[in-house]
């Protein structure tokens, strides 16, 4: 899965490179989650705790056995 965000008046989508490493506040941004090919939208724009719970939701039922 891949996790992409961007800054709420900006078009352009970028991979995210970690909490630690944004430049801006987690609140002025918007993430989505896509597939690994980048070509199915997992979970389309909205917060980042929405979307890191619908990444952990998919984690688990992959992994479920």
């Amino acid at each position: 899965m891949v996790l992409q965000y961007k800054k709420k008046d900006s078009t352009r989508w970028q991979d995210y490179p970690g909490k630690a490493k944004l430049k801006e506040e987690i609140s002025k941004c918007d993430f989505r989650l896509l597939s690994k090919d980048k070509k199915k939208v997992l979970a389309k724009k909205g917060s980042y705790k929405k979307i890191m719970k619908r990444f952990r939701q998919i984690e688990f039922f992959k992994h479920r056995g």
